[in-house]
């Protein structure tokens, strides 16, 4: 006759066995497990457990070597099952995956749920269930564009240095202009937001003029000078740098963050620099808009007050525009430039690489 291991207790595991026996809030199959241990303790074999706690001797025999292995905590949970067994082989996995990333359907240029079913012979769940598993979202794409500017690295080095280093004594401004701003009117009156129904516009307008708004964002304080404008020329530029100029205190430095755009590259632009020598201009990387931290701030004006605003004629619109504005500057919050340029560096060289071996 097999004999079963000998279940020796300790002061303490006794104790926590018997607590966990006593308590209320124990569920039940942890109170015979731990039954089941305590008899096993007493000399008690698997036959002799099962009869006086009437479960099956298996049972006995499963939770006294699982106690033996793990201990109390064995006790207080289930072992992981395996689960039922996959009906899809992880060949045809790979392969939905492997479609999926290196191949489009005939006539269509990503594929869906059902044609990637026809196309391997399982359920459009099925394939649905791959693609989650393995985070694909063929119906999704995002843009991205690489800057192949030759001083790139320089230049970026440049700009985050005066972010996460800035001047003393001297203003940094990230400064462009947000052109082509519609003074946009609906149609018809939309619908106030309801519960179960949000807030509804008609998809058609009006135009009812544009304007161009030049920026300044002090990047310590987070302070903004704002300027509508109705054309974004040398010479509306030429305008906003002087205002610059004759707003800021005369013994600050003034080093300007801007993009490529030609007007600020303007011989009259540059010969109005080369008279005023606190200005120091930096321009970010061709194709690298997103280092100008002005960026951010046309982002939050476009969301919270432009783009589902409604305006019947041009005033509303700057009006609307210098409130923002106003508002802002009330309690000003800086942006905070946190990435090193070593790191952005690493990350560009990265996604030059890939494109390169996209195309190979």
């Amino acid at each position: 006759m097999r004999v079963a291991a000998t279940v020796d207790l300790n002061a303490e595991q006794r104790a926590e066995l018997q607590r966990l026996v006593r308590r209320r809030t124990t569920p039940v199959r942890v109170v015979e497990r731990c039954r089941i241990v305590l008899l096993a303790s007493e000399g008690m074999q698997d036959l002799e457990i099962a009869r006086q706690l009437e479960v099956a001797p298996r049972m006995a025999a499963r939770w006294r070597g699982r106690f033996l292995k793990l201990g109390v905590f064995g006790l207080l949970r289930d072992a992981p099952r395996p689960g039922r067994k996959p009906t899809i082989s992880p060949k045809t996995v790979a392969e939905v995956v492997r479609k999926t990333t290196q191949s489009a359907p005939a006539n269509a240029t990503q594929w869906s749920r059902s044609t990637m079913a026809r196309a391997v012979g399982i359920s459009d769940s099925s394939v649905g269930r791959i693609w989650r598993a393995h985070g694909l979202k063929p119906h999704r794409v995002e843009s991205f564009k690489i800057s192949n500017d030759p001083d790139f690295a320089e230049k970026l080095e440049d700009i985050v240095g005066l972010y996460l280093n800035p001047p003393e004594h001297a203003l940094v401004l990230s400064v462009d202009e947000k052109s082509q701003i519609q003074a946009l009117d609906r149609t018809q009156p939309g619908l106030p937001m309801k519960k179960g129904r949000g807030q509804t516009m008609t998809h058609d307008y009006k135009r009812n003029g544009t304007t161009t708004l030049f920026a300044a964002l002090n990047t310590a304080t987070g302070e903004v000078y704002g300027w509508c404008q109705e054309r974004h020329r040398h010479q509306e530029w030429l305008k906003f740098l002087r205002q610059i100029d004759q707003t800021i205190a005369a013994e600050k430095q003034i080093h300007i963050i801007c993009d490529n755009y030609a007007t600020h590259k303007h011989p009259a632009v540059e010969r109005w620099l080369g008279k005023h020598k606190r200005f120091h201009v930096h321009f970010t990387p061709t194709s690298a808009s997103w280092l100008n931290m002005i960026e951010r701030f046309f982002r939050d004006l476009t969301q919270n007050r432009i783009r589902r605003g409604i305006f019947r004629d041009l005033e509303q619109l700057i009006m609307a525009i210098g409130d923002y504005i106003d508002g802002h500057n009330a309690n000003p919050k800086p942006f905070i430039w946190t990435a090193r340029a070593s790191d952005i560096l690493e990350k560009v060289t990265r996604a030059r690489t890939a494109m390169i071996n996209a195309r190979n």
